[in-house]
């Protein structure tokens, strides 16, 4: 049973995904025969069906939104009617903030009877997909309610820093053998999302086995993730990737 990442989309901000200069459609994960799809932005359920091998959405057991904004869950409805083939299969949950279920929701309410349930995430929740155990460690400061996620696997453990400005301890809470971080920028900036200078801090604490860079901002990609993914390796003693749209990573 092969666990992978696949890197359906590394696009971040607004720019970068309303121009389409990376694929927005997230990441699925599939871990010990759980397959889950992590913040479907735009273009998700075309970039399933681009992929090679073609993803299955009907495979899916579980859908996550670290947040409600459109770059991580625009389109999640489209997922959704898809794990599901129209409604005509009741499976699957859907985990999100309270916000993408109330006031200005997401997660429209006629797709929400396709699913077997849906479950509001909580700051130090835990969670089950399967054999697949994760948590929701703490809030991120990113102006709405906002999480990363921390899964356990038989043989692994895989933490998703999702957007957030970087916060004494983070570390603390990310502990794990691969590491996927959001990294908007190359420089220092006062939005809240991390750069590249937070993204060493942290892997200086953590250390984990590999770390994955993603959700690339308009500057980062000009400065090169690549490269970025290469002065950290040399700087935290760390193997760093920069992900790339359609990249699988297996573990």
């Amino acid at each position: 049973m092969a666990n992978f990442i696949k890197f359906l989309g590394t696009a971040g901000a607004r720019i970068v995904v309303a121009r389409q200069l990376r694929s927005s459609a997230g990441i699925w994960l599939s871990l010990d025969g759980s397959n889950i799809y992590i913040d479907p932005g735009p273009g998700a359920l075309a970039k399933c069906f681009a992929a090679r091998p073609k993803l299955d959405p009907m495979d899916l057991d579980a859908i996550l939104l670290s947040h409600n904004h459109l770059d991580h869950a625009g389109d999640v409805n489209a997922m959704i009617e898809a794990m599901t083939l129209g409604g005509h299969k009741k499976k699957g949950t859907v985990f999100a903030p309270i916000s993408a279920f109330e006031g200005d929701p997401i997660i429209l309410k006629y797709v929400r009877k396709y699913l077997d349930k849906t479950t509001v995430l909580k700051e130090k929740g835990k969670y089950k997909v399967g054999s697949v155990s994760f948590e929701t460690p703490v809030k991120h400061v990113h102006g709405i309610e906002t999480f990363g996620f921390k899964f356990k696997g038989k043989g692994a453990t895989l933490s998703y820093i999702s957007d957030t400005r970087f916060f004494d301890d983070m570390h603390r809470y990310y502990k794990s053998d691969i590491l996927i971080i959001s990294v908007l920028k190359d420089k220092p900036s006062n939005l809240d999302h991390l750069c590249v200078d937070d993204v060493e801090k942290i892997l200086k604490e953590i250390r984990p086995k590999t770390a994955i860079l993603t959700h690339f901002g308009r500057f980062m990609l000009d400065a090169g993730p690549e490269k970025m993914a290469a002065r950290l390796s040399r700087d935290c003693n760390t193997r760093v990737i920069a992900a790339r749209d359609g990249m699988t990573f297996k573990f």
